[in-house]
């Protein structure tokens, strides 16, 4: 049985927020690397070679972070209207 990292969310589709370590961690991992797509590239390009280099970094990471989030969601990712 897989640990959850993250919460089902309670209205809407998708994880709500992590609920272990482990899915913290992920997600300051990637708003880190997310950060620094967007702001390294323009460091050593023009600016719109700049910004699309950023722009692809960020697809790239924001892929497998899914993925993950969608894995390890306890009970998920599907639509949810609330408590019944």
């Amino acid at each position: 049985m897989a640990q959850y990292w993250f919460k089902q969310k309670r209205f809407g589709y998708g994880a709500g927020l992590p609920t272990a370590w482990q899915g913290w961690a992920l997600l300051a991992g990637y708003l880190a690397a997310a950060g620094l797509a967007i702001f390294v590239p323009r460091l050593f390009t023009d600016q719109p070679l700049g910004v699309l280099v950023g722009v692809t970094i960020i697809i790239v990471l924001t892929v497998p972070f899914l993925l993950i989030c969608e894995q390890r969601t306890e009970g998920g990712w599907r639509w949810r209207w609330g408590d019944k």
